[in-house]
């Protein structure tokens, strides 16, 4: 995923370096869609600190709480993927590598208002039509580079609408392979932006102050 994300920053810049507009680099995805969007509720980033067993420090994760309901009219498969890239470029993954205690810390300071929550390993998968079959849980994220004033928040298999994008930097010569692409398929992707406010010593402690948030194609 991350070599991916790096492919598509240089494709951007290539595009943009010979004068095409914005919007050609970066698709922007219509403000509705044809396709099928599943609604989702979540609350913004937010930290949790723990000793993990073995170890004689604690770690400290983000996270972000959520909650998904299908009203699309049809049974759908839940898949999805939350990502941090910060303004150092640094990039996250929700999910990996993460003690299954974290869940459980996070469950229980969250219980009043998710009591149905379950870990990601357990809400993917077919998601059922209603109300009744919303499921709750968590992305967490271990922690980032502590230099970033602000990173962005994608969360992309809410969607069923995808876009085919050439590679303005595919190199015939060298043929077609997954480090150099003919094209690219981006994914409808919820994109939400926060700051955090200060500087280095006090990032840490931080609230994230949310700035935007857009639909894009990613």
């Amino acid at each position: 995923m991350e070599a991916r994300l790096v492919l598509l920053l240089a494709a951007w810049g290539t595009m943009l370096a010979a004068g095409a507009a914005p919007g050609e680099a970066a698709p922007q995805a219509d403000i509705a869609t044809t396709a099928w969007q599943l609604d989702l509720r979540f609350k913004d980033p937010q930290r949790i600190t723990l000793r993990l067993p073995g170890d004689d420090y604690d770690t400290t994760f983000w996270y972000v709480m959520y909650e998904v309901t299908n009203r699309t009219g049809k049974d759908v498969d839940f898949f999805p993927s939350f990502r941090i890239v910060t303004d150092t470029l640094q990039v996250v993954e929700g999910g990996a590598n993460i003690h299954p205690l974290v869940y459980d810390a996070i469950k229980a300071r969250h219980f009043r208002e998710f009591p149905f929550f379950a870990p990601p390993v357990k809400v993917t998968g077919p998601l059922l039509q209603g109300e009744e079959n919303a499921r709750a849980s968590a992305a967490v994220f271990r922690t980032f580079d502590e230099n970033a004033a602000s990173f962005t928040l994608f969360i992309s298999g809410l969607s069923g609408e995808t876009e085919r994008v050439r590679n303005p930097a595919f190199d015939v010569k060298r043929g077609e392979s997954e480090e150099n692409p003919r094209a690219f398929f981006m994914r409808r992707t919820l994109s939400v932006v926060y700051d955090l406010p200060g500087d280095p010593q006090t990032r840490s402690s931080a609230t994230p102050v949310r700035r935007s948030r857009e639909w894009v194609m990613r």
